[in-house]
């Protein structure tokens, strides 16, 4: 496998526009290399509509952390059930969860200890990126399915939901045919 893949751009479309979205664009790229994924989100819009906390001196790794604004991706095993949720908050907080089908098995994913993100906000832009240590879950041969989403929070508490695409009455990024980028 070369050092670095071509990189991939993607675009999040919300599952239902809420007030506080009306003017976001959501997009980004994934590239994978032999060492894992880099990853890159871009917000577009005004940001300050969103609650977005700034970065903890010391994140860690906390559950439920899509009850806030998040920035999630799903890696799965090609022709394989098993896949991981990986969760980051704009505070540095995260979460990486492993799955042995839809949604069953869930536990942590022990093999990350750590998940360190760069992140930079404007008035009218916010990016988060990452780079996942992919190779300690999946071999660096083994293609693999991503499925890329956001969660983002308004001052108000409503939530908004943005995906690759979203396959279900619901959001829920869990749904394997949700994960559209073939690496």
């Amino acid at each position: 496998m070369e050092d670095l893949k071509k990189t991939t751009p993607f675009v999040l479309h919300p599952f239902q526009e809420q007030d506080f979205t009306s003017d976001f664009q959501l997009s980004g790229t994934l590239a994978r290399s032999a060492r894992g994924l880099q990853l890159a989100y871009e917000l577009r819009g005004s940001v300050d509509e969103v609650l977005l906390p700034p970065a903890e001196a010391a994140p860690c790794r906390r559950d439920e952390l899509w009850q806030a604004s998040c920035f999630e991706f799903f890696v799965g095993d090609s022709g394989s059930p098993h896949y991981w949720e990986v969760n980051l908050a704009p505070s540095g907080d995260w979460n990486v969860y492993a799955f042995s089908g839809y949604r069953q098995g869930m536990q942590e994913e022990g093999s990350i200890i750590a998940l360190p993100c760069n992140q930079q906000r404007q008035p009218t832009s916010y990016q988060l990126a990452l780079d996942f240590p992919l190779a300690r879950l999946i071999a660096p041969d083994q293609p693999i399915e991503v499925a890329v989403s956001v969660i983002l929070q308004g001052h108000n508490g409503e939530r908004a939901f943005y995906a690759l695409t979203h396959c279900g009455p619901q959001p829920d990024f869990h749904l394997r045919e949700s994960f559209l980028l073939r690496l």
